[in-house]
């Protein structure tokens, strides 16, 4: 008797098989993230739906909340406990567009994880022809939005600006790091952290890494409903972080690198001015201290300083969160259906 007790014991504790595990996990994941997004949610869902129709093999959606204000949240609860393939993450407050992609990738179960945007202007019918291009063999398929429907001096045009200086510094050739409907397998997440607007230069992430990554053309809409949460302030900030992706990349390791080369640019540039400032005091008769110079030199160091505390804050801001399994967002709540046994 007693042994019959442990026998059955034992048969309780018996974790589920890895075939059971694997069997219910889904293939793929679609992370969207939405910010003031009430009059978008409901046609986007449906069009989703009709995108996931045509793909194989279990699927999940997972919607983060970046703090709306407008009755977004209300929308996806009633998403979600309508369908069993969805969850919705909402966030304590507004922490961005990479935070919301962060997030929604960290909580996704696929093999492969698609982004799209939650303002209709991607296509989720374009899915199905992302996963075609993905089993092609790569690792990563970039959208192109060759068509692109925004306004051309404010949108368009500083982002054409941006794409061509980020594939030049990058060596990744593509057309639209700033579209957001991207297919990535599973691995390409496993040593990428988010920070800034970082979420554009996961292609040239996983190009370092040695992914394989391509791009296609993908539709993009109108928008026809809400307000564009971007500006061309944008442009600055992606600037920005392009230096600071750069130096995290070429640098981390060596920044005496970077330090000694603009120590001895300094020092070049101290010699040559006091050479001129005795030169011309000697020969030409002229001052000992030119104001000019003075200005020029104060300007100059400056600058440099501003650009090395700012790169040095990024690393210190990466130790901060990596050293303590810190994210750079705080989930209020997790909303989704309780029947996880439906196919899409």
């Amino acid at each position: 008797m007693p042994g019959d007790i442990v026998g059955r014991l034992q048969m309780v504790k018996k974790p589920p098989s890895k075939k059971t595990v694997d069997e219910l996990r889904p293939r793929l994941s679609i992370v969207i993230p939405i910010f003031n997004e009430a009059e978008s949610l409901a046609p986007l869902h449906q069009r989703l739906s009709e995108g996931l129709a045509a793909t194989e093999g279990l699927q999940e959606v997972l919607y983060v909340d970046d703090g709306s204000r407008d009755g977004s949240p209300e929308i996806l609860r009633k998403i979600a406990s309508e369908d069993p393939r969805v969850r919705a993450l909402f966030f304590k407050s507004n922490f961005g567009q990479t935070a919301a992609l962060s997030a929604g990738i960290d909580h996704a179960r696929g093999e492969v994880i698609i982004t799209l945007d939650g303002d209709l202007q991607n296509d989720p019918l374009d899915i199905p022809l992302l996963l075609n291009k993905l089993d092609e063999g790569f690792d990563v398929v970039s959208g192109w939005r060759k068509n692109r429907q925004d306004n051309a001096v404010s949108r368009t045009l500083p982002s054409n600006v941006a794409n061509w200086l980020i594939s030049r510094v990058t060596g990744l050739p593509l057309h639209d790091y700033g579209c957001t409907l991207k297919a990535y397998r599973r691995t390409v997440f496993d040593d990428v952290r988010l920070y800034g607007e970082m979420h554009r230069f996961i292609p040239a992430y996983a190009h370092w890494t040695g992914a394989r990554v391509t791009e296609m053309v993908v539709r993009h809409h109108p928008r026809v409903a809400g307000e564009s949460k971007y500006g061309i302030s944008r442009t600055v900030k992606v600037l920005l972080d392009l230096l600071t992706m750069t130096f995290l990349h070429s640098y981390s390791t060596k920044p005496i690198y970077v330090f000694g080369g603009m120590g001895g640019l300094l020092g070049l540039v101290s010699v040559l001015t006091g050479v001129f400032v005795c030169v011309r005091r000697l020969f030409f008769h002229g001052e000992w201290m030119s104001p000019l110079i003075l200005v020029s030199s104060v300007l100059f160091v400056g600058s440099i300083q501003f650009v090395l505390m700012g790169l040095l804050a990024e690393i210190l801001v990466r130790t901060y969160h990596e050293s303590q399994g810190k994210t750079t967002y705080a989930i209020r709540e997790i909303v989704e259906s309780p029947r996880k046994d439906s196919k899409g």
